[in-house]
């Protein structure tokens, strides 16, 4: 079995040890008690809903040779360290634990509010067209060599603790270039620090997540973290970029411009389709099924063919190309062969066709600027009706449930709002706000908008508004393999929805609908 001294896991922690250090061997790191075996180190985190020290005992009692807390005056029969900040400590623990993955690859980090998982695999793909062996971890999965790993049921950056593992297996698999999407709860929550990030590339920053960071300056700092991290990077064998990738027509530029000017050793790359960037666009195609455009860097232009939609999949592109091509000098050639591999995303505007007259589409879209981008894409792909079904989730940011009904209701021909992972907040209260954003921007119940609590209702109403040559969106969950009701994850799927309801209209066979408590005989 793997293991390490305790004092080579603490060596380089960014925080305060305030107690003794006694020597013993540690075979794993956890901050998750049911998580727990014989030789583990517990990391006891304290959050907004719970305090892992109220687990030491736990901890202990499973076999933990030690533990790492912030409490005082703790007194275990394994060693006990207390720090400053165990939440800062964890990652940097499990980085050492794993002999610092970060350190043998080539790190490129994405982030944003829209576009990272798509900009995430475009990345991957060049990598890998240009012959790299390169890995991926991104909110749908991780791919590491052969395998392919789930990372979980709903959007977000993996645990510190997976996040190191995952990286441990790639460079035990050889690869030598990592491609990590990183979401502002996990700067905030420090999940990925201690990844020594060579390349840092943003999509944009919009309104979103506002709940939990308080403020959009809140959240843009979260965001700026991945940048300031390439100054943390230590010296590598492959060697250190320290690129930053920025987005020049988005309103985070100045800032973002701001904080790299003020960090040494940074070369700044820009990318953008509305103004001068270092890497822009011309001659854009939109078309059915893909966009086709050329990318200008300096002074030479490169044909590009995409099988992605929209124009947010052109500033996608042209993040990816910026990050390889432009940040690691790949080859303009290895960027065409690899954007043009890329079929679809999982959950971003993945096709639905069970023989219908009607295009019918599930995205991830589930913020206001998402969702405007989606709508305007769809516009652009059919000259009949654009129809969108989508919710709003419970305990998350409340003022984008208004703005998400009014961009609907304005872009839309139709809309029908739904359930989104109401959690434990009132379905009726988060409809009824939505209802009162589409009637403020001019929507008409009955007539432009309809509530239908249950989202396979929504889903088989939206498909039922279709006339030929219309366009029918489920948006919001996208790859998402589960819904939340209360405290319960139930199995769904919006392509499974999709196609039970085109099967059911078509008279085909399809698969069943998956079952809500929201559903007719679930309120019996």
């Amino acid at each position: 079995m793997f293991s390490q001294k305790l004092s080579h896991l603490l060596a380089d922690l960014p925080v305060d040890i305030l107690s003794e250090v006694k020597e013993t061997t540690i075979t794993g790191v956890s901050s998750d008690s049911r998580q727990v075996i014989p030789g583990c180190l517990f990391v006891a985190v304290r959050g907004s809903n719970f305090d892992g020290h109220r687990y030491i005992a736990e901890a202990v009692k499973k076999g933990a040779a030690a533990v790492v807390g912030m409490a005082a005056d703790i007194t275990l029969e394994v060693p006990y360290i207390q720090v400053s900040d165990t939440r800062r400590a964890l990652p940097y623990l499990a980085a050492a634990f794993n002999d610092h993955p970060g350190r043998m690859l080539c790190m490129i980090g994405v982030t944003g509010t829209d576009g990272k998982t798509t900009t995430t695999n475009l990345i991957f793909h060049i990598l890998k067209a240009a012959g790299l062996k390169a890995g991926m971890i991104s909110t749908v999965n991780a791919v590491i060599g052969d395998q392919v790993l789930d990372t979980g049921f709903h959007v977000t950056t993996p645990e510190a603790v997976d996040v190191q593992r995952y990286l441990a297996m790639m460079v035990e698999a050889g690869i030598t270039h990592a491609v990590l999407e990183t979401t502002s709860h996990g700067w905030a929550q420090h999940r990925v620090d201690g990844c020594e990030f060579d390349v840092a590339v943003i999509t944009n920053i919009t309104h979103e997540h506002l709940d939990e960071h308080g403020s959009l300056e809140n959240y843009r700092e979260a965001k700026a973290r991945l940048f300031q991290s390439l100054v943390e990077t230590k010296a590598k064998v492959l060697g250190n970029p320290r690129v930053a990738i920025l987005n020049r027509d988005d309103a985070s530029y100045s800032y973002l411009q701001q904080v790299c000017a003020e960090l040494p050793g940074l070369r700044v790359l820009d990318y953008g389709m509305l103004s001068d960037g270092g890497v822009r666009a011309s001659q854009v195609v939109y078309e059915r099924k893909g966009v086709s455009f050329n990318i200008l860097q300096k002074g030479v232009e490169i044909p590009i063919r995409s099988h992605l939609v929209g124009a947010y999949n052109i500033s996608n592109i042209m993040a990816a190309y910026a990050a390889t091509a432009g940040a690691l000098g790949i080859e303009p050639q290895a960027a065409q062969e690899g954007i043009a591999s890329i079929t679809g995303i999982p959950g971003r505007m993945e096709a639905i066709d069970m023989g219908q007259d009607f295009l019918a589409y599930v995205d991830f879209a589930h913020t206001p600027n998402a969702l405007q981008r989606t709508l305007e894409t769809a516009r652009q792909m059919t000259s009949g009706n654009v129809i969108v079904t989508f919710g709003a989730a419970g305990l998350r940011d409340r003022e984008k449930r208004r703005m998400m009904a009014a961009c609907a209701v304005e872009l839309a021909d139709m809309a029908v709002f739904t359930a989104e992972d109401p959690r434990s907040e009132s379905l009726e209260n988060i409809l009824q706000e939505m209802v009162r954003g589409a009637v403020s921007a001019g929507g008409v119940e009955g007539k432009t908008f309809w509530q239908v609590a249950d989202r396979g209702e929504a889903i088989r109403k939206a498909i039922g508004l279709a006339q030929s040559g219309d366009i029918v969106l489920a948006c919001g969950k996208g790859h998402e393999q589960s819904m939340c009701f209360g405290m319960v994850e139930y199995a769904w799927d919006d392509r499974v929805a999709m196609r039970a309801a085109l099967g059911e209209m078509l008279g085909v066979e399809g698969p069943e609908m998956p079952y809500l408590p929201t559903a007719r005989d679930g309120n019996d």
